[in-house]
């Protein structure tokens, strides 16, 4: 086991009820967009039941690294959700979801538009069937609009959002954030739209669907990127580590490895010149402010950078501690495993799979203090859950 883990293992069940409980939730579609948002609602006690095609079930099930024939990955974005084996094309199974439906709160798909009609699961006919329910739908492009049907993934989404184009050294060819960034930020803005709908429901007594387009998501945490062009006709193209237009934030070579230093606030510039033995910048006038620090960034960096660069980076952060100046190291995954505030905030959690394994996962955000979510129960196997499922929907016919 890892140091600054957990000690004892997590086992399934180990979590309260958590504020969801009682929620039912559908999940359609498959990969990321979708199953992030379902897995995010499931850790704080929602009872998720996943459709998956009998034929392999959710392709993230095989994709990444491989313990024992399946992803690693699948048992962060599935714990907590029962897995039930249906073939949508199969009217029968189509019968099942629409019965599912019928007495569930929200239901969540991530498939091309069209493609839930063409299944017979329209949303306008699901709501008319239950008028309380809350229908999640993500796709790249939205419901509407001449790209609906266009196929859209979030490394798409990136680029079209605006992204990726920020992403990159200057002249250099952009890249993207590592992960599926664009697909994680619209399964979120459909969990804040989920909560939404779901307080109103308590005024109207009715539901509604809740369109997330994988772009616009994306789009809507650009910042300033289109006022400043619509005010100025400014197009802000990739600063390599640097916050443009703020200083100094930037990315700084030590004898080692590289450190982040943010010492954009007033007040915050003078503690770090003073650390780093550059008064002289810390009470020119002219840099007292931000607007005068961009206007002399290059000189700014360039001593910032010479201090640094006589420096391990252990040195660099001592120092900018000892000033109150925020900075960091860049973390590898092996940082994140050892590191001691992830294990006191509770974010490295160690769980015995169902082979009596150990894994560790990322833990739970966001925390609340009265009902916590919690992991319940690993990832299930494919259909796993098929026949308890079905077994409730004929216990409940009259």
């Amino acid at each position: 086991m890892l140091r600054g883990m957990a000690d004892t293992p997590l086992p399934p069940g180990a979590a309260g009820a958590g504020p969801l409980a009682g929620l039912k939730v559908i999940e359609l579609g498959q990969l990321i967009a979708g199953p992030f948002a379902a897995k995010t609602l499931a850790d704080f006690g929602a009872d998720v039941i996943k459709i998956e095609s009998p034929d392999g079930g959710d392709p993230l099930r095989k994709w990444r690294l491989l313990k024992d024939g399946t992803s690693v990955w699948w048992q962060v974005q599935s714990r907590n959700k029962r897995s039930v084996a249906l073939d949508l094309k199969d009217p029968e199974a189509q019968a099942v979801v629409r019965q599912l439906a019928a007495d569930a709160d929200v239901l969540v798909e991530n498939f091309r538009p069209g493609a839930m009609e063409g299944f017979g699961l329209a949303p306008d006919d699901l709501l008319a069937a239950n008028p309380r329910l809350i229908v999640l739908r993500i796709s790249g492009y939205g419901q509407t609009g001449p790209y609906r049907d266009k196929p859209g993934f979030g490394v798409v989404a990136e680029a079209m959002g605006g992204l990726r184009h920020l992403s990159a050294e200057p002249g250099r060819t952009p890249v993207r954030v590592g992960v599926s960034i664009g697909d994680t930020l619209a399964a979120l803005h459909g969990v804040i739209g989920i909560l939404m709908a779901l307080n109103e429901r308590h005024r109207s007594g009715r539901g509604q669907v809740i369109d997330v387009a994988l772009y616009e998501a994306v789009f809507n945490c650009m910042e300033s990127l289109l006022p400043e062009y619509s005010a100025f006709g400014a197009v802000r193209g990739p600063a390599g580590s640097a916050l443009p237009g703020i200083a100094p934030s930037n990315a700084y070579a030590c004898r080692d490895g590289h450190a982040l230093v943010a010492g954009n606030g007033d007040s915050i510039f003078r503690r770090l010149m003073a650390a780093i033995g550059r008064d002289d910048l810390g009470r020119d006038p002219a840099l007292a402010d931000n607007t005068g620090r961009v206007a002399r960034v290059d000189e700014i960096d360039a001593a910032i950078g010479a201090w640094t660069a006589t420096r391990t980076v252990d040195e660099v952060l001592a120092a900018l501690d000892a000033a109150a100046v925020p900075g960091g190291r860049i973390y590898t995954v092996a940082d994140i495993a050892h590191d001691p505030h992830y294990q006191a905030r509770g974010m490295l959690q160690t769980v015995a799979m169902d082979d009596g394994s150990l894994l560790t996962v990322p833990g739970i955000v966001p925390k609340l203090s009265r009902t916590p979510g919690g992991h319940r129960r690993n990832a299930p196997a494919l259909g796993q859950d098929t026949a308890a499922v079905l077994d409730e929907l004929r216990a409940q016919r009259p």
